[in-house]
């Protein structure tokens, strides 16, 4: 009796609580002026995260009558991405989600979420969110102020027209290899658009970044001596994990009485490590040597650390270099960003080619107009080429634009009061309110985009126009259309934009030009299924994404295969 009593005072207190705390938010969000939505729960909440993952059933509640399961709607992990637009023609542009941990303001007005964006140091990053970045050191996703501007300063610079140069080589390289890979598994196609893609995007960065070139066909596959993971297994865990690291810890992770799931995650982590103190290890021998290494992204980044650190008073943080920890959470931070989502980027948009092969002749017109005269890939000259490809980048950006890796962008007021102005309105933002730009509310916003902003249309990113020759000549050009500020950030915007960004659009601008330079694809119909229908089930596929760690994926990206084959054959 004793027990069930405590258990009963627990639950009382905790219902108290909330209420409680519910009350107080709400005193407070009806000062903001926004729209309200009250929540008996927090997104954030560890609890509350794991139930939905492990019963998704409970987010049947969003089905009360009377909208009393709004809240439901919006407080689960990827809600943006199911919800579009849709919560935002109910409510309006921004609106304010109450939870008993505090108040979310979720904005999808473009002016608004640019000015937050470029206000970076009122609105910051959250650390409870980004925390779980830290897992091997701190980096420029986490950092904030004077170390924000020192590591900035130290990395940014890195990311240049010769490392764009080294991107597109090393991707044309690997598209032909994995392209040929594909071809091979002939009528029966090849099930592995993801796995593969992520091959390459590994493959891509290891050589950039670290200055390590494998064949497409093993590499970061392969086990190295002394090691009991490979590259590729060890860094996809933790990247697989990250929700797991901000709630055990990575040092938890080592304990014996963990499942074994959860012990492998601490394997790997440890190889992971032990990998990056192998390359670190391998560019300050070269440094020693005073031979300039492979010009790769750790060796740059040594470089100016030990350049910042002997160019002045060390007592002064402009001066300082990276920690070794430093160094080792920026890798893995470049990994993330330039890794699984590039890799997803490059895999739905070859499944979405796949499903509407009008594209791939669209496309295709370009890379023959660009690069007829040169057949061999590796003689495709970055400086000559990259910036003709308009369509394959169209490709891109579309693709972004609906199924981007991050559907939304977490901002905080931190310690003090912040205002957003909207319709010539202020509101004021209490200290500590978490701030959320709805990225996908904004790329599927119809006002912005037009009726058609849920259809992957790539051609909505350029504009034809005639010009004359002469007299008898006319010419048609297409240029590219700059989306107005605020409305199209899949590299986030303002000064803490993703320094990847023209990294990431080298590398796919490469992969789909070496593909549809000389293939095509179409779905593997299954029994008795039509070509329509065959499209449509890659639709569905696709449209069956969801946030997996902390970036969108399609969920059963093996259910369909996707059979290759030279452009000038029937498919």
């Amino acid at each position: 009796m004793n027990w069930l009593f405590v258990f009963a005072s627990l639950v009382f207190a905790t219902l108290a609580w909330t209420l409680i705390s519910v009350i107080s938010n709400y005193n407070a969000a009806r000062k903001v002026g926004f729209p309200i939505i009250i929540s008996p729960v927090s997104p954030l909440n560890p609890l509350w995260i794991l139930t939905s993952r492990a019963f998704p059933r409970i987010l049947l509640l969003k089905h009360l009558p009377f909208g009393l399961g709004k809240w439901a709607r919006c407080t689960y992990m990827g809600w943006t991405f199911q919800d579009k637009h849709a919560l935002h023609d109910e409510l309006g542009p921004i609106f304010v989600v109450v939870t008993p941990s505090g108040n979310e303001v979720t904005v999808a007005d473009h002016q608004v979420a640019h000015t937050i964006l470029s206000r970076r140091k009122e609105f910051i990053k959250p650390a409870v969110m980004y925390e779980q970045l830290n897992v091997f050191g701190r980096n420029l996703n986490t950092v904030e102020g004077e170390d924000w501007q020192r590591q900035r300063r130290l990395t940014a610079p890195n990311f240049n027209e010769r490392t764009s140069s080294l991107v597109w080589n090393e991707a044309l390289r690997q598209a032909q290899d994995m392209a040929h890979s594909w071809t091979d598994e002939g009528a029966a196609g090849s099930k592995e658009t993801v796995a593969d893609t992520a091959t390459l995007a590994l493959h891509v960065l290891t050589s950039v970044g670290f200055g390590l070139s494998y064949p497409f066909h093993g590499g970061v596959r392969d086990l190295p001596p002394g090691h009991s993971m490979t590259y590729r297994d060890a860094l996809s865990l933790c990247l697989q994990n990250i929700i797991t690291f901000a709630i055990l810890g990575k040092k938890i992770l080592s304990s014996s009485f963990l499942p074994r799931k959860l012990r492998t995650l601490g394997v790997a982590t440890k190889e992971f490590q032990r990998y990056m103190e192998e390359m670190l290890s391998h560019e300050r021998n070269m440094a020693a040597k005073r031979e300039h290494g492979t010009g790769n992204l750790i060796g740059a980044l040594v470089r100016a650390s030990e350049e910042a650190q002997q160019s002045g008073d060390r007592s002064d943080s402009a001066h300082l270099g990276l920690t070794d920890d430093e160094i080792f959470g920026n890798i893995f931070a470049f990994n993330l960003a330039g890794h699984e989502t590039t890799a997803n980027t490059l895999a739905t948009a070859i499944v979405l080619l796949a499903a509407k092969p009008e594209y791939q002749t669209w496309i295709a017109e370009e890379i023959d107009e660009v690069l007829h005269s040169i057949g061999d890939p590796s003689k495709w000259v970055y400086e000559e080429m990259f910036h003709k490809l308009q369509r394959c980048l169209a490709v891109m950006y579309e693709t972004l634009r609906l199924y981007g890796s991050i559907v939304f962008i977490p901002k905080s007021t931190g310690f003090h009061t912040q205002t957003l102005t909207l319709d010539d309105r202020i509101h004021v933002l209490p200290p500590s309110t978490a701030v959320n730009i709805n990225v996908q509310a904004l790329h599927t916003d119809r006002d912005i985009w037009g009726p058609d902003a849920l259809e992957w249309r790539p051609s909505r990113w350029l504009k034809s126009s005639r010009i004359d020759k002469d007299r008898h000549k006319s010419l048609t050009v297409e240029t590219p259309i700059e989306s107005e500020a605020g409305t199209f950030i899949p590299w986030a915007d303002g000064p803490r934009a993703c320094v990847g960004k023209k990294f990431s659009q080298v590398e796919f601008v490469a992969v789909l030009a070496t593909l549809f330079q000389q293939y095509q694809v179409r779905p593997v119909l299954q029994d008795g299924e039509s070509e329509e229908e065959g499209k449509r089930g890659l639709m569905k596929m696709v449209n069956n994404s969801a946030i997996s760690a902390i970036t969108l994926q399609m969920q059963e990206p093996r259910s369909r295969s996707l059979r290759w084959k030279k452009r000038n054959l029937e498919l």
